[in-house]
């Protein structure tokens, strides 16, 4: 590759990038959202490259005898291996996203647009598999059946079984993530996103193999989506009608994510005691004192006692509102109950 000519759309190029042009109302509007849709179809991609993906191994050894062939085949010739993924896979990421939310906003999808998106694929595509998404393209409601009919039976058998962990991973990331523009403002939190995000001059940046593009956001804002299948790195949704999205790679990541969390519980205990330990794994969310202790079983008075002792070792964050005392996890706690995952 030539690194003296300027980068070729679809080529890849170190001098990619996709700015998101951010107004005074965008910045407002910038938010976090959740995509089992996202989630789904990477783990797909994952299994199709396996040795790139290092971080998924345990997850992989687990879920590879489980697969039901003809649904997953379907996604394949779908999603593909790399590079461009349907827009139609994925609703508009929230908080409040969950898998049913998205397999019934699947099932719903225009099938308009869905038809534009399988034809970018065929474009990408050759042999059988551009045959296949051809026909698709060619009974648009016949294929919006098939597919989210593949959808809920692969993620039944992939990702259902880890979802609470992944979730919790996505939640805990976007705790972290929110407590950072308290602290150091929008670009403070944006900088830290990944190494190819950058902010300045109104706008975020991503760098990418093989699209540039500006995005003016138009006052709707930015979705901040973080993400454990694409561990990798970053990607972007900046076509209308889709909302402008950024992917990004969750924090607290490691080879053992998808363990279950009675064997996380177990090691924790081992480090901190039983108390502490369930404290702490069930703090990536904010609680009060009473709360806490109710959660755990035990006297208020001995949950005060363990929030100060995690507290003071720098686990859990507390602040005080009225008369209430919240609690949550710090960054340095994310990074413990990480390292056991």
């Amino acid at each position: 590759m030539d690194r003296n000519k300027g980068p070729i759309e679809g080529v890849e190029h170190p001098d990619h990038r996709v700015e998101f042009q951010l107004s005074p109302g965008d910045i407002q509007a910038v938010r976090f959202g959740i995509s089992p849709g996202h989630e789904l179809a990477h783990a797909v991609r994952i299994l199709l490259r396996p040795e790139q993906h290092p971080l998924q191994w345990g997850w992989l050894r687990a879920v590879r005898e489980r697969l039901p062939r003809d649904s997953f085949g379907l996604l394949v010739a779908v999603i593909g291996d790399d590079g461009y993924l349907p827009d139609f896979l994925t609703a508009t990421p929230r908080w409040d996203m969950t898998p049913d939310a998205e397999l019934a906003a699947l099932r719903e999808t225009a099938l308009e647009p869905m038809r534009v998106d399988l034809g970018k694929m065929v474009q990408r595509s050759s042999g059988s598999r551009q045959q296949a998404l051809r026909g698709m393209q060619e009974h648009p409601a016949r294929a919006r059946s098939m597919i989210a009919d593949a959808w809920s039976e692969v993620w039944d058998a992939a990702l259902a079984p880890v979802w609470p962990q992944l979730e919790r991973l996505l939640r805990a990331d976007i705790d972290v993530r929110a407590r950072t523009i308290a602290t150091n403002g929008l670009s403070g939190m944006a900088n830290d996103l990944h190494p190819k995000v950058s902010w300045g001059d109104g706008a975020v940046r991503v760098s990418l193999r093989r699209h540039s593009e500006q995005v003016d956001c138009q006052g709707s804002g930015l979705v901040l989506v973080p993400s454990v299948m694409s561990s990798w790195g970053c990607m972007v949704l900046t076509e209308p009608p889709a909302q402008p999205t950024l992917f990004y790679p969750a924090r607290g990541v490691t080879a053992g994510w998808a363990r279950d969390q009675v064997e996380v519980a177990a090691s924790l205990s081992a480090l901190l005691g039983p108390a502490r330990a369930g404290i702490l794994m069930s703090a990536g969310t904010v609680r009060t004192t009473s709360q806490v202790a109710e959660d755990t079983s035990i006297a208020v008075s001995t949950a005060s006692h363990h929030l100060t002792v995690l507290r003071e070792a720098g686990l859990i964050g507390s602040e005080r509102d009225g008369a209430r005392m919240l609690h949550l996890r710090t960054p340095l706690g994310e990074a413990m109950v990480g390292a056991v995952l």
